[in-house]
């Protein structure tokens, strides 16, 4: 008896043992991780409804789904749209309703869902997607934003003269209409089916508000007594053509607008102040050169056009999701690696950083009286998580446990390391560690830097993308994500350190990096290895051809000439600011910045990777990068992933990008043969 008493011990210690071992996830895991976003909490504060988004496998997508938690308790999901997303919810002004959109019928329309659950309805039907909305202030009408109907012109044009477009020449402008709301008879469901049919059409039918041929609408608010509606346009709802957006206000008892405010570049609509007085608004003044990588200004402005005052003047960082209420104007900025929130003062546009024990905030908002707020956030060893806390962010209460996925997992340790560039610059970066590492090893290095330019790399338990990171921490690499010139999070001089400097001062923030590793004697200097995305395309693109350091390369959607990239990308402004020129007037400037001009002296391995129907960076790039490398002789591979645009947004192409790079650097820096699986 004895004898089996001690073996049976020994299995559940051996079983105790096992359970507690952290194992390394495949590549399907991190891909499948749920996330949490968009936190709004419920006018009194009582509950919080959130979006969370899965891979949904069998579909090839990614499903987004609305999840609720009432009253503290742990959250459960709320709707469920096979095939199709639900996104955007917003709570009605009593707090019974919860409207967002679905595209569950092939167009984003309007849906309504009870705060106790149950079954959602369709509210709207209109001829084209609606892409946003807002309560009004009693809760009887919701405006929303479509593009105007074109079908019928459009189809007379094909009939006679066939397919074709004329570029910068074609639009469909964004229009503002309004829907009223009546619950008690739409869903009333005790009235006769045929009754309940007429109503349901008549509610259904939407009011146009505001369409122009001269402007299209970016987004609006409606004020406080609702009244009125202050709207963003701008001249055609191309992507650059917000360079020229300004702000109007709509009278509903007169049913007219007229612009508030009309500066010479960027005016952005921000919000009302609680008494429907007084504007914000976020601006670039008459600067349409350099916005791309300067601070917006934030002022206030009174809805008659007077006492127009700048707030903000001392902080130095893009001010986002800015929101009024009783206590103040908040926000959240970067502040380096860390995210908090930002409280402004309304009169002497002082600001402050707030406390909320997170490292990083992504979404967050208030109740009605600004008691309490709802946010998202996430630590450097955690997923983000929904949380609830008292204002000002005091008694944060965790209401979500995504992190409960990663429980038994090998994961990232991350640090924020800094070093200076050779041109003085002091740079940072995220370094990663096994779990396991020694200090006395010397480790492959995998460089990942990230895109933008005015991206961001962040201490994280998770880091993926297409990029099997963790898979490769576990397997004995050290992870440096540079975060070089240009980078969101420290201050408008940083962003602008690569002004006619593009490739050039993103390679010495790179190979500085490298090397500052070397030196600290942690890093095998024959194992080196760089990639990214986008921007981050581009960086290792110059690193290709204009160093020797690296012994294998990733470039996804990379710039390979800049002359190539300006003629053909959909933000055309991007290049003039950062390069000074066009090509025509400074042809100099994009061959010292593009990859392109040092072809001839490239060595390193590279693959690329670009989306089929990329309008960022078109795939022009990617062939002139490819059909260079094979011109000098060096090995590279192109693979084009059909259907995508700039970025990889399906968990299928995205584990096959994965398997790409993990065969290709697992090739050139561990010396093996890996096939990738068929099944």
């Amino acid at each position: 008896m004895k004898n089996i008493f001690l073996f049976i011990t020994a299995i559940f210690l051996m079983n105790f043992g096992t359970a507690q071992q952290s194992r390394n996830p495949t590549f399907e895991d991190v891909i499948s991780l749920r996330s949490a976003s968009n936190a709004v909490i419920s006018p009194n504060g009582e509950h919080i409804v959130f979006t969370s988004q899965t891979a949904d496998w069998e579909n090839n997508r990614y499903d987004t789904e609305l999840w609720i938690s009432k009253n503290g308790q742990p959250p459960f999901q709320l709707t469920n749209n096979p095939k199709n997303n639900s996104s955007s919810p917003k709570w009605s002004p009593d707090g019974k309703w919860i409207a967002f959109l679905s595209n569950r019928l092939k167009k984003t329309q309007l849906h309504v869902i009870g705060s106790e659950g149950g079954e959602s309805f369709q509210i709207t039907d209109t001829e084209n997607n609606i892409s946003s909305f807002e309560w009004s202030h009693d809760g009887s009408k919701i405006a929303f934003l479509q593009a105007e109907d074109k079908s019928k012109e459009e189809k007379k044009k094909e009939d006679k003269y066939g397919g074709y477009a004329v570029e910068d020449g074609e639009y469909r402008m964004n229009q503002l209409w309004v829907i009223n709301f009546n619950p008690g008879q739409l869903y009333n469901k005790s009235l006769p089916e045929q009754i309940k049919d007429s109503v349901t059409m008549q509610e259904k039918k939407a009011k146009l508000l505001v369409g122009s041929t001269k402007f299209s609408i970016n987004n609006f608010k409606w004020s406080p007594d609702g009244g009125k509606i202050a709207f963003g346009h701008q001249p055609d709802p191309s992507r650059v053509a917000f360079l020229k957006e300004d702000i109007s206000i709509y009278d509903v008892s007169s049913g007219s607008h007229k612009i508030l405010i009309n500066n010479p570049s960027t005016d952005n609509l921000v919000d009302w102040s609680p008494d429907g007085r007084t504007i914000l608004y976020q601006t670039n003044l008459t600067d349409d050169t350099s916005n791309f990588y300067r601070n917006n200004k934030l002022f206030r402005i009174n809805s008659d056009g007077s006492g127009n005052v700048q707030l903000a003047k001392d902080f130095d960082e893009n001010l986002s999701q800015i929101k009024w209420n009783a206590n103040g104007i908040f926000a959240i900025a970067w502040q380096k690696t860390k995210r908090p929130l930002v409280k402004i003062h309304p009169k002497n546009g002082s600001t402050s950083l707030l406390t909320s024990g997170l490292e990083r905030i992504f979404s967050y908002s208030f109740s009605k009286d600004g008691k309490k707020v709802a946010f998202t956030g996430v630590n450097d060893t955690d997923l983000a998580e929904v949380y609830l806390a008292n204002y000002p962010l005091k008694g944060n209460k965790s209401i979500s446990n995504f992190t409960k996925q990663i429980k038994n997992w090998s994961v990232a340790k991350s640090e924020v390391i800094s070093w200076k560039s050779e041109d003085g610059a002091i740079i940072e970066g995220v370094l990663h560690k096994p779990e396991d590492y020694d200090p006395n090893k010397k480790y492959p290095l995998l460089v990942i830097i990230h895109g933008g330019p005015t991206g961001i790399s962040t201490p994280s338990a998770t880091p993926s993308y297409v990029y099997p990171m963790i898979q490769w921490l576990n397997k004995g690499a050290l992870l440096l994500r540079p975060n070089y010139r240009g980078s969101a999070g420290y201050g408008e001089k940083f962003r602008s350190l690569n002004v006619e400097n593009l490739g050039v001062g993103d390679a010495w923030d790179v190979l500085s990096g490298v090397k500052y590793l070397e030196d600290m004697g942690i890093v095998d200097g024959d194992k080196v290895a760089s990639m990214g995305w986008s921007q981050g395309g581009y960086i290792s693109a110059f690193l290709t051809t204009n160093s020797d350091k690296f012994k294998a390369i990733s470039v996804g959607a990379g710039i390979s000439n800049w002359t190539t990239y300006y003629v053909s990308t959909d933000i055309h402004p991007f290049t003039r600011q950062y390069l000074k020129a066009t090509p025509w007037s400074n042809k100099a400037i994009y061959e010292k910045t593009s990859p392109m001009t040092n072809i001839n002296n490239a060595s390193t391995p590279t693959l690329i990777q670009h989306g089929e129907f990329d309008r960022r960076v078109p795939t022009a790039n990617a062939y002139e990068l490819y059909q260079g490398l094979q011109d000098v002789g060096v090995e590279t591979k192109l693979i084009i992933y059909k259907g995508f645009g700039h970025g990889i947004d399906k968990p299928r192409e995205r584990l096959a990008a994965t398997w790409h790079n993990w065969q290709w650097f697992g090739k050139y820096i561990w010396d093996e043969t890996i096939e990738i699986p068929k099944e």
